[in-house]
């Protein structure tokens, strides 16, 4: 009877702890941080500053597997805590209405959340604390809950620039070290907290209403700065009209890291990216940075700004990203790009539900395709039924009610439902609970609004091709012709490859057999500005004209490609299976295909070189070595590939 009472006691303490923001309103905390990048190590003070809403025995800070001295609590030495591993809880007689200040040290080599990377061989040390993992590197709140100011004071080699939340107040110059203090003005939860540090350049422009909007890039790839963030400025001021409320930040910046596990994070004001999406004028038309770049700035407004209350509304944060990232390619690409990303999205959502994987919006489970691309198009469903006017006043409304706080569906609905003045229960049945996507609902809001798509929609080649080449050789949509090359790549002809980029891309992706009579035109495929198109066409016109393989090759000699180095890898691989072309060069190529493998390079490039050489099959001992040691990589991506990589090698 004892131990169930003991057990009770327990279960209600930590509901207490879990739900500690009904009772505490942490409001703001100082934390000023050294790195140790050699031992992988966070060593900091901290000062929290809470206000008592219910009085209380104890508070808590959660701190994964940290290490604490000199614990203070209004500048009295505390004596009675506990460190869980998972949690500092203070006890102490907590009286309702009062201020405290809870001050420590701390320190902590952080499994997760912070990572201590080398990019060519130089430090570049970011985070990404998305859900609830800062309490990893900084103490801080798991429960997105509870928002308070972070003030970030961050000592590191001069040699480098330190980033952090908000803006740069005060830069120290030590003896080899410098001091950055970043300041805050406002709350947010606590995995918005962000620090990047690297050697970078910087460039800035102002926005319309005069925010500093600040693109970090890394000192060598200044030739890649204008196309990584064309739009910018455009996006920015074009949210805040759009969206009706004032971006809510100080400042907003933007930088690249090293390896980073997801496209892009949306930090409180510091955006971090994926290195991957830094392109020149070429890469820009191939994999550009716009939707994730309006992806991430929309959500200064959808969650950092208004948070969603729990896992079950978090389609007002990822479902919000995702309609404005739209609305902006709308603006820039036009209705035509518009409407085809949403038919796109459609269709995937309807494989999805076919494979029996939908599930309803409103499930914490559903998959990234459910919250961001159903939740888009409830948005778009949504404006549609009420008009463009009253739906931007009522985001309006809902933002400005909730900023600086936590929101869930049922106040958003209000919000709109107190403007329309009308019942949307069965709108939300059907396009938010029910677990299918109402997929012929959203073609007919298509079709009402896009003559172009209805127009795509009835191209059928597969059955019957009759009118395709006609069609195809038209004033047709390029999607529509890039459909019909998909389904019948028989049809395109000399004169299709007078069409723009993407649609000479498709030929290169489809047109794989290449009719000698196309030979010529389909050569001039090496000369797009597109290295998507560029090695889809060396490897087609490779392995269809043997006798030219040369001539190719030599063509495209001095082409590298994306920041994964598509083309030059390809271009290796080909060249070592041209016994014909630089056979003096053998062993050199297999060496440059094999040093891509190294850590020294992004994930991204040594696992096209992993590929490529356990096909030829030439991964010798460095290579091996290499592949074993990536199953010790940051990114679970890479750790998969290597560890399926080596199973199929021990299998042979």
């Amino acid at each position: 009877m004892k131990l169930l009472a003991l057990f009770i006691v327990f279960l209600t303490s930590s509901f207490c702890l879990g739900q500690q923001y009904k009772s505490i309103n942490f409001e703001k905390v100082k934390c000023d941080i050294n790195l140790e990048p050699k031992q992988k190590k966070v060593k900091g003070d901290v000062v929290f500053k809470f206000k008592v809403l219910q009085s209380t025995d104890s508070v808590f800070v959660d701190a994964v597997q940290m290490n604490f001295e000199n614990l203070k609590l209004n500048n009295e030495t505390l004596s009675n805590i506990r460190n869980t591993n998972q949690q500092l809880i203070v006890y102490h007689n907590f009286k309702k209405d009062s201020v405290y200040h809870l001050s420590f040290r701390y320190s902590v080599v952080p499994k997760k959340a912070l990572y201590f990377l080398k990019r060519q061989n130089d430090w570049n040390i970011w985070t990404q604390g998305q859900g609830k993992y800062t309490s990893h590197w900084l103490p801080s709140f798991d429960d997105t809950n509870q928002k308070l100011e972070f003030d970030l004071t961050i000592t590191f080699s001069s040699a480098y620039e330190v980033l952090a939340n908000g803006v740069l107040k005060n830069r120290r110059k030590n003896d080899s070290t410098t001091t950055w203090s970043y300041d805050m003005e406002k709350p947010m939860s606590s995995y918005l907290v962000a620090l990047a540090i690297g050697k970078y350049n910087s460039s800035t422009e102002t926005s319309k209403s005069g925010v500093p909007l600040v693109y970090y890039y890394f000192k060598n790839d200044t030739s890649k700065v204008e196309p990584t963030y064309r739009y910018s400025k455009t996006i920015f001021d074009f949210f805040e009209d759009s969206i009706g409320v004032a971006y809510p930040w100080q400042i907003y910046k933007q930088v690249p890291v090293h390896d980073f596990l997801y496209a892009g994070m949306e930090n409180t004001s510091l955006t971090i990216f994926s290195e991957a999406f830094m392109v020149d004028s070429i890469g820009y038309n191939d994999q550009n940075y716009i939707n994730i770049n309006a992806h991430e700035l929309a959500h200064q407004w959808f969650g950092n700004l208004v948070t969603a209350a729990s896992g079950e509304h978090h389609w007002l944060q990822e479902g919000f990203a995702t309609f404005y990232a739209l609305q902006a390619e709308k603006l820039l690409f036009g209705d035509d790009y518009y409407h085809f990303k949403l038919y796109e999205s459609a269709q995937q959502l309807a494989r999805q539900d076919a494979m029996g994987q939908g599930t309803s919006l409103l499930n914490p489970k559903s998959s990234s395709l459910t919250f961001y691309q159903r939740g888009a198009w409830v948005l778009h469903a949504l404006k549609h039924k009420i008009g463009k006017a009253l739906f931007k006043k009522a985001v309006q409304n809902y933002l400005l009610k909730y900023q600086y706080k936590n929101a869930t569906t049922t106040d958003f609905f209000k919000e709109i439902e107190a403007l329309y003045q009308k019942d949307l229960s069965d709108f939300r049945q059907q396009w938010l609970k029910a677990e299918v996507f109402p997929f012929e609902e959203a073609l007919s809001v298509l079709r009402a609004q896009s003559a172009v798509i209805k127009e795509y929609m009835m191209i059928n080649c597969e059955k019957d091709d009759t009118n395709c080449q006609e069609v195809l050789e038209s004033d047709v949509s390029d999607k529509a012709k890039i459909k019909i090359i998909a389904q019948a790549p028989g049809l395109v002809s000399n004169k299709t490859f007078n069409n723009n980029l993407q649609v000479r891309q498709a030929i290169a992706q489809y047109v794989t057999d290449i009719p000698s009579k196309l030979k010529n035109r389909y050569e001039t495929l090496l000369k797009d500005k597109s290295f998507l198109t560029v090695e889809m066409a060396l490897y087609n016109l490779w392995l269809n004209f043997p006798t030219d393989r040369g001539k190719y090759l030599a063509k495209t000699e001095q082409i590298i490609g994306f920041s994964d180095k598509n083309v030059r890898l390809l271009w290796l691989v080909l060249n070592l299976n041209t016994p014909e072309y630089q056979t003096d060069k053998t062993q050199d190529l297999i060496n440059e295909l094999i040093s891509y493998t190294d850590s020294y390079y992004s994930m991204d490039v040594r696992m096209k070189a992993f590929e490529y050489l356990d096909v030829i099959g030439a991964c010798n001992s460095t290579c091996m070595s290499n592949l074993k040691e990536a199953k010790g990589h940051h990114n679970w991506r890479m750790v998969k590939f290597a560890k399926e990589q080596l199973a199929s090698k021990t299998k042979e």
